[in-house]
């Protein structure tokens, strides 16, 4: 019987160490890869004893809600917003938004982690403008707003119309880490397949080298199957903007520790989404992460996706 591994949001280079994985026959187990996004993503992956691919904030909000889920490893290992400001503006710093507006989503992870940055380093939110759904690169070339809180893989590149240099300001940079992207599972699929999960990670690990070994091979099988409207100049610029996320300076693909849980539950209290402590120990299992890298050392060497490509 297969087992779903579903992506909250649709293929691109956020999902590429899935996708390689599934069209390189990394899982040995029998894996349906799909795009679901969903507004109750997390409780959905519960729902169909499945595996899921979402943010670490969604995650952990509806594990508070009580739904039986547990995470097991990151793709991004810390979050992927940023603060962008036009260059030309010389706004480079938290700092230097003081008395500025921003732009923002509403209810997004953006606004959490941007809000905790400000509060971690001591700055006056209640001098900083937040302007609500201005949080487009349109918003910010036109002048609506002197910032915005985005992911980082949605900046325009070189090549497109609406290209503009600009500055960017990385909340890991000043010391709020959280987990970005991460995979979990439905509790009753841990307890009772616990080796389709580290099957599956196993091929996630493989997935993630092969996107990023070579961009002259990989890019080709990302973008073809099926996939034809990615672009490959754009799924590119893409990866490259997220590299440091998958593949830290001396770290593992797919790592994570409990600071990072830790503050991501702090800043979620901060920000009064929740009123009690989140339970991590049952929420976050890292026994199948060391299992996978004490059985199989050869993938935490970082052989070839170690170079610059």
């Amino acid at each position: 019987m297969a087992v779903k591994l579903l992506l909250d949001g649709p293929h691109g280079a956020r999902f590429a160490g899935e996708l390689s994985a599934s069209k390189q026959g990394y899982f040995s187990s029998r894996i349906e890869l799909a795009a679901q996004p969903d507004p109750d993503f997390v409780q959905a992956i519960a729902s169909q004893h499945a595996i899921g691919v979402t943010s670490g904030q969604k995650f952990l909000l509806a594990s508070w809600r009580g739904v039986p889920v547990t995470a097991f490893a990151a793709s991004f290992l810390d979050t992927s917003v940023a603060i962008f400001t036009l260059e030309s503006s010389g706004l480079r710093r938290p700092v230097d938004l003081v008395g500025k507006t921003v732009g923002y989503r509403r209810a997004s992870e953006g606004e959490v982690v941007f809000d905790a940055m400000m509060a971690q380093l001591g700055l006056p939110r209640s001098q900083i403008t937040k302007v609500p759904d201005r949080d487009s690169f349109e918003a910010l070339k036109a002048g609506e707003v002197d910032a915005i809180v985005a992911a980082i893989d949605e900046q325009p590149g070189p090549s497109s119309p609406s290209f503009v240099k600009l500055n960017v300001i990385k909340p890991q940079d000043y010391g709020i880490h959280v987990p970005g992207l991460v995979y979990f599972a439905s509790n009753d699929l841990v307890h009772d397949q616990p080796s389709v999960i580290a099957d599956v990670l196993r091929g996630l690990i493989r997935g993630w080298q092969f996107a990023y070994a070579d961009y002259a091979r990989s890019v080709p099988v990302l973008v073809g199957g099926g996939q034809a409207r990615l672009n490959p100049e754009r799924l590119i610029f893409e990866l490259q903007q997220q590299r440091s996320l998958v593949l830290p300076t001396g770290g593992r693909i797919g790592d994570y520790d409990e600071s990072r849980w830790r503050t991501l539950r702090d800043i979620l209290l901060f920000a009064k989404l929740g009123e009690e402590d989140v339970p991590l120990a049952q929420a976050v299992n890292y026994r199948f992460l060391r299992d996978v890298y004490r059985r199989s050392p050869e993938l935490a060497a970082p052989g070839a996706w170690s170079e610059d490509k």
